[in-house]
C-alpha cells in the first residue's frame, strides 16, 4: 500500500520529492519479499538477524546513495537487482520444492515482465507513440498508454506474487490452502487448518 500511496502522489504532483514516494518503497517492499521467501521453510517463529540487518542495510545504503545522487537508473539496477533475487529463490520453489505451484508462479513472472516490457517500450519510444496516439481515436489511444499498462501489470503480478508466498509458507505449515476464483477471474488464496490425526 506504500508503494500504491506514494505513485498516487507522484503522478498527481509530478514532483521530485513525491517520485522518492513512489520509488523508495519499491525497494522497502522488495527487502520485505526476500525475507519471506527465504524465511518460508522454518517452523519456529524466529527472526533471522543476520539476513534482516543486511535487508535494512541494503534499503538504507540505496536510499542515502539515490538521495544525493538523484539517477533513476541507479534506483532501477538497485530494484531490479532485488526483483532477479526474489525470481531466482521462487523459481527455486516452483521447480524444485512444490512444482505444482509452477502456473501460479509462471503466470506471476509473466504478468510482471509484459509490463516491464511496456514500460520500456514507453520509456524509450514515448515520443513516437503519443504523436501516433493524436491520430487515433480517443479510446485507442487510451489503451495505448503503455505507462499505465506497467503500473497494472506489476500490480497484478505482484499481486499473485504474494499468493504464491502465502501459498508456499502456508503448504509448509501443514495447512490447505487452496486458490479459488472470485466470479470466476479474481484468484485469492484460502486456507483451510491441518487435519487433526
Amino acid at each position: 500500500s506504500a508503494v500504491g500511496l506514494g505513485s498516487w502522489c507522484f503522478h498527481m504532483t509530478l514532483k521530485y520529492e513525491m517520485q522518492l514516494l513512489d520509488e523508495l518503497p519499491m525497494i522497502y517492499s522488495c527487502c520485505v519479499f526476500v525475507y519471506c521467501l527465504y524465511e518460508c521453510f522454518k517452523y519456529k517463529n524466529t527472526v533471522n538477524y543476520p539476513l534482516l540487518f543486511l535487508l535494512i542495510t541494503y534499503s538504507f545504503v540505496v536510499s542515502i546513495i539515490y538521495l544525493n545522487l538523484k539517477e533513476p537508473v541507479f534506483h532501477q539496477i538497485m530494484y531490479g537487482t532485488l526483483v532477479s533475487i526474489i525470481v531466482l529463490r521462487s523459481v527455486y520453489i516452483v521447480l524444485w520444492v512444490y512444482p505444482w505451484l509452477r502456473g501460479l508462479g509462471y503466470t506471476s513472472l509473466t504478468v510482471f515482465l509484459m509490463g516491464f516490457f511496456l514500460w520500456n517500450v514507453d520509456n524509450i519510444f514515448c515520443d513516437k507513440l503519443r504523436a501516433l496516439r493524436e491520430k487515433m481515436p480517443p479510446v485507442v489511444g487510451a489503451v495505448t498508454q503503455f505507462h499505465a499498462w506497467w503500473h497494472i501489470l506489476t500490480g497484478l503480478g505482484s499481486y499473485l506474487h504474494i499468493l504464491l508466498s502465502l501459498y508456499t509458507r502456508t503448504l509448509f505449515l501443514k495447512h490447505r490452502p487452496k486458490v479459488k476464483f472470485v466470479f470466476g477471474i479474481w484468484p485469492v488464496l484460502l486456507v483451510e487448518p491441518p487435519k487433526k490425526l
